[in-house]
Formats: C-alpha cells, structure tokens, sequence
C-alpha cells in the first residue's frame, strides 16, 4: 500500500507595488512583528534572541522610500492585507542590495518569501538591468543563510560590522554580531 501523501498549502496570490509614505505604519508594524519581540517567535525567521529594538523607525523607512536609487516593495494578499515587503537599493549598474525582508511570522513557511524575492530579483533586472544581487544576515542565522542559499545565493568570505550603534530604542543582545554576505547573479 503507498503512503498517502500531504496535499500541499495553497499558494497565496499577491500582487506586488512600490510602497509610499502612506504605507510606513503598516510596514513598521510587519516589519517589527517579523524580527523582533515576542510576535516574531510566531516565525521562524526572529531575530528577538539577538537583538532587542525595534529594527527601524518611520524616520528610516522614509528614507528608505524617498531613496532615488531604491525601493520598498510591498506583497498584498488576494483580500488587500499586507503580506510581506522588502527593500531594493541599485548598488551600481551591475548589482543591488535586497534588505528589509518581512512576512507576516504567522504566513511564513508557506511559499510568500520564495514569491517576494522572484519578484524583486525581476525587479531589479527589470527596472535596473542589474545582473546581481547581494544581502547580508546576521551569521548566527545559519537556518536563513541557509534558505537563500537554496535560492541561488552563494555566501562570500565577505563580513560587514553590525550597526551597533544604529540600534532603534534597544540593543543588542550579544557583542559578537556581525553579518555575512551573500551574492546571486541573476540569470
């Protein structure tokens, strides 16, 4: 007799747009649920073990929006709920920064991280003609490096200092934090 298999979840339908200065209290609100504090244990992508702040203010997502040379994308659900969002920021004319990755910790694990980055590496060789992407994760986070290293990543010898003195009405919870590069050529 064969096994019965597991039906698969249902694949949320999205629709992706650039997100606006009206849009920065529901980005904080995502973005802080999904790295820091306890509503971020309900993932598994938290950070709440390492650091205790609230990841980025109105102040930094305003720029992060204004920023001429980058975006904030935003992934909606088929009934208009905020759903994930990300940040895009042209390096050169080869290569970009993704940043800022949050899905609601209560959705994740069910395929809307995989569609947001395909939408941004589209993105940013579509509105770029970039041929690149790279990242930095915390290195303590070896499940997530993990993650995108099965999207076509590739993590470099390359570190870069935690912004310790960046932290947003918190801090850090060790002393040893620092982040690993990653790298994907888009094909």
């Amino acid at each position: 007799m064969a096994a019965a298999t597991q039906p698969s979840a249902p694949v949320t339908q999205l629709t992706f747009r650039e997100a606006t200065e009206a849009d920065i209290p529901a980005l904080l609100a995502l973005i802080r649920s999904a790295y820091r504090g306890e509503s971020s244990r309900a993932g598994w992508t938290t950070e709440a073990d390492l650091v205790a702040d609230e990841r980025i203010d109105a102040a930094g997502l305003r720029a992060k929006i204004g920023e001429p040379e980058g975006a904030v994308l935003l992934a909606t659900d088929a009934q208009g709920r905020l759903a994930a969002c990300c940040e895009l920021l042209r390096r050169d004319a080869a290569l970009a920064y993704f940043g800022l990755f949050a899905v609601d910790p209560k959705r994740q694990a069910g395929g809307i991280g995989r569609q947001v980055l395909a939408y941004a590496e589209g993105y940013a060789r579509a509105q770029w003609g970039v041929r690149g992407l790279e990242m930095s994760v915390i290195w303590t986070r070896e499940e997530l490096i993990a993650w995108y290293v099965r999207r076509g990543f590739v993590r470099t010898a390359e570190t870069a200092p935690f912004p310790y003195e960046s932290l947003v009405n918190g801090e850090a919870l060790r002393d040893d934090l620092h982040f690993t590069i990653l790298r994907k050529e888009l094909v």
